[in-house]
């Protein structure tokens, strides 16, 4: 009897151990698997994150150069075919008349090469390429347009600066486009550890529970800044105009 009972304790024993080997292989399989999946979950992330940059990158430089071929065609055309005008009347009296075109006509010239060459814009820090969107809408005369700096700049992730960039380029033309306004506002104000920053004009605004078709919805701007853990508040009250919230906490 005391055999036996040894014996069934012997075999209980040993599907205890086969049991827990077996609970420990899986257990084991289990974590692997789940890693694998994490760090496939991560690669995909990140090579969505490289795309979604690439693209926004794309999209500033056709919105760049859409705004050269504006100002090539509208605005400088402009002022060389007046300054030729002024030219075939030009008397001694009304020759300062056609100095002042062609000046001007060189300092837009001046302002243009800055957008035109790539190491520039591409190398520039945010509020540097936000001063030359602002510039941009007074020279042109678009909109009555001011930029705020408070606090001491910083140099953020360049990443995260082409995002923040492309969403307020996107607010900016949604401005000049659609808002009716006469003023655009804008303020980075670099704190600690986070920069806050607003945009906002005096335009006609929009009900903000009704998605618009004009390239500034609130989903494309969340999903914008969901790539680089910005938070996004967007609101507008109809005759009072629209403002532009973000955070973005420095890495």
């Amino acid at each position: 009897m005391e055999q036996e009972r040894n014996q069934i304790v012997i075999i209980l024993a040993t599907l205890l151990v086969v049991f827990i080997t077996l609970a420990l292989v899986w257990l084991f399989i289990t974590f692997q698997k789940r890693k694998n999946n994490l760090l496939l979950d991560q690669e995909d992330a990140k090579k969505q994150f490289e795309k979604e940059i690439a693209e926004t990158q794309i999209e500033i430089r056709e919105q760049t150069l859409r705004n050269i071929s504006w100002e090539l065609h509208d605005n400088i055309g402009q002022l060389l075919t007046l300054a030729k005008i002024q030219l075939q009347i030009a008397t001694p009296e009304n020759i300062q008349e056609v100095s002042d075109t062609i000046g001007k006509g060189l300092e837009e010239v001046r302002a243009l090469s800055k957008l035109i060459n790539p190491d520039v814009v591409k190398n520039i820090k945010l509020y540097e390429a936000v001063q030359l969107e602002i510039d941009r809408f007074n020279r042109l005369n678009f909109i009555k347009s001011t930029l705020t700096i408070q606090g001491e700049s910083k140099k953020l992730n360049p990443k995260s600066e082409i995002i923040l960039f492309r969403i307020l380029q996107e607010f900016f033309s949604n401005t000049i486009k659609h808002s009716k306004a006469s003023n655009l506002d804008v303020t980075l104000d670099y704190q600690k550890e986070k920069l806050y920053i607003e945009a906002k004009d005096n335009g006609v605004g929009y009900d903000t529970s009704i998605e618009t078709n004009n390239g500034i919805g609130l989903n494309n701007i969340q999903n914008r800044a969901k790539l680089i853990n910005a938070e996004i508040e967007l609101s507008s009250e109809i005759e009072k105009g629209t403002t532009l919230k973000i955070i973005h906490t420095f890495e």
